[in-house]
């Protein structure tokens, strides 16, 4: 039987979703507790690699079991036996041909920086903690011309062993190319305790390696007055990493929901 699970975690413990040798992962975490509740040896397979410190609000994960346990036992026993910091919200069955990566039509991911004198303890994991003083409308500005479908190597991280960058291929959240079509892109602010949350929401058909963290990173450049948001366009048409601003810390993204 093919299983779609949805799943939540915290991953400021976890070296990221896919399994490795050694350090915690999700997937890994995940493999071990089927393993204990229906003791097969099955790997899931996540909609998309999220990096070490990275969070999921719905995180979708498929795995195909021999056992024919109902879903809500799969769920309860599941969340008994993983760690505190990673929970299932949903168990259900799933069409055979569905999977977790290759089904998906669009996902969001949040990304939350905290405005505000003293971040309170209990959010720090969470938010990237900035006190500059910044422009929002500029910022709003240049997320908005992201939108559309566009080739975005500038925003792609890079790694100077290509050899290790294309084994990871089969792991980029939509296969090999850099083009991918965004359908919203913008900031809002929310209130929080201590001062305030402003909130970049992303939509698109799917992510490159750190595109989120690099795009939140250009915009608060922007933001800082260091850049104009006029200058996107052209970050965009240089295809080059470092035409771009810096990577944004992990803890503060989110993967917010992913569509099918």
């Amino acid at each position: 039987m093919n299983w779609k699970l949805k799943l939540a975690y915290d991953g400021t413990d976890f070296h990221g979703w896919q399994i490795q040798p050694g350090p915690p992962t999700v997937q890994g975490e995940l493999a071990k507790a089927i393993a204990r509740v229906t003791g097969e040896v099955a790997l899931p397979q996540g909609s998309g690699r999220t990096d070490t410190g990275v969070h999921a609000l719905a995180q979708v994960a498929s795995v195909s079991l021999e056992a024919p346990i109902p879903p809500p036992n799969l769920q309860r026993a599941l969340n008994r036996t993983l760690p505190a910091s990673i929970r299932i919200l949903s168990a259900e069955h799933a069409p055979p041909g569905f999977h977790a990566r290759h089904s998906v039509t669009a996902k969001t991911y949040e990304y939350r920086i905290f405005r505000g004198e003293i971040c309170p303890p209990w959010l720090a994991r969470y938010v990237y903690a900035l006190n500059w003083p910044l422009e929002i409308e500029p910022m709003r500005h240049a997320a908005l011309a992201v939108v559309g479908e566009h080739d975005f190597t500038s925003f792609a991280a890079t790694d100077p062993d290509l050899s290790t960058r294309q084994a990871e291929i089969e792991n980029e959240e939509d296969g090999p190319g850099n083009v991918r079509r965004i359908f919203s892109s913008g900031f809002s602010l929310q209130a929080s305790d201590a001062g305030e949350l402003l909130v970049y929401r992303v939509r698109g058909t799917g992510f490159l390696h750190h595109m989120v963290r690099n795009l939140v990173g250009t915009f608060l450049d922007v933001g800082r007055d260091q850049i104009g948001p006029e200058s996107i366009p052209g970050i965009l048409g240089m295809k080059s990493r470092t035409a771009a601003g810096p990577t944004a810390p992990a803890r503060g993204l989110f993967l917010e929901s992913v569509e099918y």
